[in-house]
């Protein structure tokens, strides 16, 4: 079975895209013929002026003297040059199926189409662009939209006018400046650019009349994505990791690492650091086999730290299996370390281990955020998201699991943005930091609709002292490259850009007691964020020390405790009498009434009884042991949070191939009846969250 994917979901930022334009004979689609055909590549939204192709074509008719004057090629100019039918093969095979930018492109898309029409071509619609309805969409009121006027209102100055390749260079640079603009307005998708795009659907029938092609005419086309293997994307490297791992120290001699290795049938050791907090290493046969070679029987005498590789390549054992397959394939190595939360390496991965899951070429999510080096490369990741998404959808994998890839891949965005960030900035970090992921992501709940929550905690400090000012460009920078790559800032200001979200170590301990011992609905709100917050980059053990604090201050207060559970249990899911959904304009929210309830009491009943897991289920799971004879209860939530994801999920992705803005509203209408009847089980389960918390009125 091959799954479809429709290139609408990518971001603006990533799109495969080329800009193109054609000289003609005239301006007749119906009579003209086409001398040059000329466009180049735009890559991670930047024009790539050495990726070009230009070429006259022979059209086999005089050209008009009127249009020579024009874009001054002659007969003689073509008189040598070859047929469109050859040109078009050479541009068929360099385009592949990049979305296509034009300026006034339905003439030259009725070109294209009429010079394959005459020989003997198929006409496919291409995906296009227009970039004058573009700049129309935020400039409405320009004096025309000529490409010259448009191109100055852009910024952007024209070389070679009326060739195809300058023409084409120039629309490209315009479509590159309007990108951050669009964004801005909130156009972030191809699919909402097009959508955004159809109040010129009067002006584009008014082009076809004089013979011009719609450029919406190609949407509905579809490329096809094979199916891939589910199994990377739904295990953990704890699943496949050999624990303990077999290590060594570093002084021993090669030739003990040699016997260790043939006693124990290995082809690695890892090594134990060489001085406290030091990485780890790795000694392979390979090494050994290298330093034989080059010394013979004097290589036995070397220790192993002259030979083992530090530090050691590892992953964090709650990472998933395709994390690991393409670390491995970019790093070229065979030997992966897995290390828990505080870094200590308690396991054991190879290339053996993952043999067997057949899905090297399949892994669309790898290890492409860790080797972004811009905004760009990283905004390619989440067109990636989108597919992993879709075909994990086709093949039933469970929601939760889902989310948490795409959780996965937020919190690697975040360290990856800290990591460009950092490099931007004019000085290293005054002392040492680390920057947590909060809410859905912290909770490994992500769906596609994600925005920025995030924060920083920084060892010393005080409010706009040196620290703290290096911070707040670094967490300004932050945001706006997670913006650029797909990832909205947050509406509600939660990111470390923010001073709310940026503080030292002490003063987030004192910012934690103060909500705790206030209460009031912000506060509340704040630690509703706070409590599910993850470490994602530097120091973890800085922010592990801010949030056991918090844990256990919360843990202590039954004040506190009890506010929580008033605001878990505050909100009714959408259902009316009869349990008929309560829709506005064709959509009920989701998250307020139904996954907010349910993670929200999770989480309050973790704080109480000092439950550290993540997620919803994780949670869940772990308070069965805790609350006596409310396993049923806890069964159908963990149930009905599992299908109220899925729901919320399935409509993201109708929305997403629409272009409407991604949100937790969703239309029944647009669901399968049988995921509508689930729907209704679901949201009908949520009220039940009060068994679990008691009357929080009347105490706990």
């Amino acid at each position: 079975m091959a799954l479809e994917h429709n290139p609408a979901s990518i971001p603006l930022l990533s799109l495969d895209a080329i800009a193109f334009d054609s000289e003609t004979t005239g301006l007749d689609t119906s009579k003209a013929r086409m001398i040059q055909l000329g466009a180049v590549r735009i890559v991670h939204g930047v024009v790539d002026e050495s990726s070009n192709f230009q070429e006259l074509i022979n059209p086999g008719v005089p050209i008009p003297a009127d249009s020579q004057a024009i874009h001054g090629i002659s007969d003689d100019d073509v008189a040598t040059a070859r047929a469109f039918a050859d040109v078009a093969r050479d541009f068929d095979n360099w385009r592949q199926n990049s979305v296509l930018i034009g300026y006034a492109s339905g003439f030259d898309l009725a070109m294209l189409k009429r010079e394959r029409e005459l020989s003997g071509l198929e006409w496919i619609p291409p995906r296009c662009l227009d970039v004058r309805f573009l700049v129309n969409l935020l400039a409405p009121n320009l004096p025309d939209f000529s490409l010259d006027t448009i191109a100055s209102w852009a910024g952007v100055e024209i070389h070679d006018r009326h060739s195809a390749l300058g023409d084409s260079i120039a629309t490209a640079a315009i479509f590159v400046a309007l990108i951050p603009r669009l964004r801005e307005a909130g156009i972030r998708t191809l699919a909402e650019l097009e959508r955004a795009c159809e109040r010129f659907g009067e002006s584009s029938m008014r082009e076809a009349q004089i013979g011009w092609l719609d450029v919406r005419e190609a949407r509905s086309m579809r490329t096809v994505l094979e199916r891939i293997d589910s199994f990377p994307y739904r295990h953990r490297l704890r699943d496949l990791m050999k624990s303990p791992p077999l290590m060594i120290d570093a002084d021993v001699s090669l030739r003990d690492a040699l016997t260790k290795m043939i006693d124990h049938e290995v082809s690695s050791l890892y090594v134990n650091p060489l001085e406290n907090d030091g990485p780890s290493g790795i000694i392979t046969e390979r090494d050994l086999l290298r330093q034989l070679r080059r010394e013979h029987e004097n290589a036995f005498d070397r220790t192993v730290s002259e030979v083992a590789v530090f530090p050691l390549e590892s992953l964090n054992a709650s990472a998933f299996v395709y994390r690991a397959i393409a670390r491995m394939r970019r790093m070229n190595i065979r030997h992966l370390g897995v290390h828990d939360d505080h870094g200590e390496i308690i396991g054991a991965l190879s290339q053996r281990d993952l043999l067997r899951q057949r899905a090297d070429d399949a892994v669309l999510l790898g290890d492409d955020i860790d080797a972004a080096e811009n905004a760009g490369q990283m905004a390619r990741v989440w067109g990636n998201i989108v597919l992993v998404t879709k075909s994990l959808v086709a093949e039933e994998v469970d929601a939760r699991d889902i989310a948490a890839v795409i959780s996965r891949e937020l919190c690697a965005l975040t360290r990856q943005a800290c990591k460009l960030a950092e490099a931007e900035m004019a000085t290293p970090p005054p002392c040492a930091y680390a920057m947590l992921v909060l809410g859905s992501g912290g909770r490994g709940e992500s769906l596609l609709a994600m925005d920025q929550d995030n924060a920083i905690v920084y060892t010393e400090g005080e409010p706009d002292g040196p620290e703290d000012q290096w911070f707040t460009e670094f967490g300004g920078r932050v945001s706006d490259i997670l913006d650029a790559a797909g990832v909205p800032y947050c509406k509600g200001k939660v990111m470390a850009s923010n001073p709310d979200w940026r503080m030292s170590a002490r003063r987030w301990k004192k910012r934690v007691k103060k909500w705790i011992r206030r209460q009031s609905p912000e506060d509340i709100l704040n630690c509703d964020i706070f409590f599910d917050a993850v470490p994602v980059h530097g120091d973890t053990r800085l922010a592990n020390k801010v949030l056991d604090q918090a844990f256990e201050i919360g843990g202590n207060s039954k004040l506190f405790i009890k506010l929580l559970s008033i605001n878990a249990s505050k909100n009714s899911p959408p259902l009316g009498l009869f349990g008929r959904f309560k829709l506005d304009n064709g959509r009920m929210d989701l998250k307020m009434g139904g996954i907010m309830p349910l993670f929200s009491t999770a989480r309050t009943l973790a704080i109480k009884h000092g439950i550290r897991m993540h997620s919803t289920p994780a949670r869940f799971a772990a308070l069965s042991t805790k609350i006596d004879k409310m396993h049923t209860t806890l069964e159908n939530l963990t149930e009905a949070h599992r299908i109220i994801l899925h729901t919320i999920l399935e409509q993201q992705l109708i929305d997403l191939e629409a272009g409407i803005p991604l949100s937790n509203r969703v239309a029944p209408n647009a669901l399968s009846s049988s995921l509508r009847d689930q729907l209704s089980w679901a949201l009908e389960q949520v009220p039940n969250v009060s068994n679990l918390l008691g009357d929080p009125l009347s105490g706990i």
